[in-house]
């Protein structure tokens, strides 16, 4: 009978809850710090006002907040770079991965690796940018391809993969 106490269940819920916030908050200080170091620690700056109020929506702790935007301004910190990795999934969908990570080679095995077990690749530089609009809120698709539902159960299964992922920030698909 042990393992069923009241103390055991809370505990299990609590690190469930935890491990979930946790990437919440790994994501959007990332973003924080990438926009206090274009804002230069500046906290009145409208996009490191806009990141910090995102992470408040998410009820992020302040001293976390304060300390990605003092990692930022720090000398000597590490460089968080923005890349977009484009991929064509299942269905022949095409995929924009957005990452934000300060280690390029970490983000890019993890990516490969996500695509490698669903049997995706990543494609070439252009392959599937074409199929979309850069626009303010992200990446608009010009023209839809339709799945089926196998592929697209596959489809939202690989995206769950990717955005559970700490440093892909978004994905974005042209599938309807």
């Amino acid at each position: 009978m042990s393992g069923h106490n009241k103390w055991t269940q809370i505990k299990r819920q609590k690190a469930k809850t935890d491990s979930q916030k946790s990437k919440i908050f790994g994501k959007f200080a990332r973003l924080i710090t990438e926009a206090a170091k274009k804002a230069k620690g500046n906290v009145s700056d409208p996009s490191l006002k806009a990141a910090i109020e995102n992470a408040k929506s998410f009820n992020m702790p302040n001293e976390n907040i304060d300390r990605a935007v003092k990692k930022a301004t720090e000398a000597g910190g590490a460089a968080m770079e923005s890349i977009i990795y484009e991929a064509y999934g299942p269905g022949g969908c095409a995929l924009i991965i957005e990452a934000l990570t300060d280690n390029r080679n970490k983000a890019a095995q993890e990516v490969k690796f996500i695509l490698g077990k669903h049997d995706l690749s990543l494609a070439g530089i252009g392959a599937a940018a074409w199929a979309f609009e850069k626009t303010n809120e992200g990446w608009v698709p010009k023209q839809t391809t339709p799945l089926g539902e196998e592929d697209s159960a596959t489809l939202l299964k690989l995206i769950d993969d990717l955005e559970e992922c700490e440093e892909v920030q978004e994905v974005f698909t042209n599938a309807e």
